[in-house]
């Protein structure tokens, strides 16, 4: 399997290492108590202990704050619960008021933020596990520590996988789990915590599954295929064209070969990796000759990822009809009605 990767060209989707967040704690805005790895915020973790854990604690804001989470993806599956206080969230293109007593639950591939564009006053608790994955269609590799049966395992990845439904109304039960591990994080060595550490995760994700057993959310085997991994792809490249991209690198984004990725690709798009690559770019380009007179044509080719000016402007005719300069000089055509139909007034 090979290994899997974010893309990589536009720092609001790597993973998040919530700055805004470390910010607002250094200026006294937001207490946040914190146990982390991975460039998370916190006091770091010991090598060996929980070694999956990338992120663990809560944050309390006493008032509406002056900064938000903006669009980001996790290193692992990311659990929240709100305690108290209300704060809006956002999943790909779901938005949700928050209100206390709710979860969330986002996978890896999932984009989300926290804020519109602010935080409200909240004291919110989370996780971030990391089980391996980076897309919809890898296995997933629970921490040997993490003590639930193979049965148990098996099902709650399914639930996992097969449903990416954001926001749940949570449990008694988990809200101890938080709360318990929240206590554990403010524990001076985490090594002295680790044992109750580890049993308040384990607690927390059985009653993660009860929880969403008892649901009964409807499950879709499609949503952790390899086909929608290339899709996921593909629709994100938009927001990525400035990249040197390759074929065997759009691959390997998908974790597959260049055969299978451009078959794939067809499938989808009817279009080979590098055409499809070709006409993201340009409708890119389009968007900057317009919305950025002050941009030469040299300029909006580079920023696109194309190499030179020429190899630009011949894609851009071919694709468009007229050149770079046609194009940004000619104003936006007005649709004309169709034949025979009448004009309104």
């Amino acid at each position: 399997m090979r290994s899997a990767i974010f893309l990589s060209s536009d720092s609001k989707y790597h993973a998040d290492r919530c700055e805004p967040l470390v910010q607002a704690a250094a200026r006294g805005e937001v207490r946040v108590c914190a146990l982390m790895r991975r460039g998370y915020p916190g006091r770091p973790l010991p090598p060996r202990v929980l070694p999956e854990v990338s992120t663990v604690g809560y944050w309390d804001a006493p008032g509406p704050q002056s900064w938000g989470l903006d669009w980001h993806r996790n290193e692992g599956v990311e659990i929240t619960y709100l305690a108290r206080g209300q704060t809006d969230f956002q999943v790909e293109n779901h938005s949700h008021r928050l209100k206390n007593g709710q979860l969330t639950i986002t996978r890896p591939w999932q984009r989300h933020k926290v804020g519109n564009p602010h935080v409200g006053a909240s004291r919110l608790y989370w996780l971030i596990l990391d089980v391996g994955v980076r897309r919809p269609d890898q296995p997933w590799h629970w921490p040997p520590w993490l003590i639930l049966s193979p049965d148990d395992r098996d099902r709650l990845t399914l639930l996992l996988r097969h449903n990416e439904q954001p926001v749940w109304q949570s449990s008694a039960e988990i809200r101890r789990c938080f709360e318990k591990i929240g206590e554990l994080v403010e524990t001076p060595d985490p090594r002295s915590a680790q044992t109750r550490l580890q049993l308040f995760i384990n607690e927390l994700f059985l009653a993660l599954l009860d929880l969403v057993e008892s649901q009964k959310p409807a499950l879709d085997a499609s949503l952790a295929t390899t086909r929608r991994s290339v899709e996921m792809f593909l629709a994100a490249l938009p927001r990525h064209v400035g990249q040197p991209w390759t074929l065997e690198e759009m691959a390997r984004q998908c974790g597959l070969g260049r055969s299978r990725f451009a078959s794939y690709c067809r499938e989808i798009t009817n279009l080979s990796p590098m055409e499809h690559l070709a006409r993201c770019r340009i409708e890119v380009a389009k968007g900057q000759l317009r919305a950025q007179p002050e941009l030469s044509v040299t300029d909006a080719a580079f920023a696109c990822g194309f190499q030179s000016s020429q190899y630009f402007a011949t894609t851009f005719r071919r694709l468009t009809g007229q050149s770079p300069r046609q194009y940004r000089e000619t104003p936006s055509q007005v649709r004309q009605p169709a034949k025979g139909k009448a004009v309104p007034h």
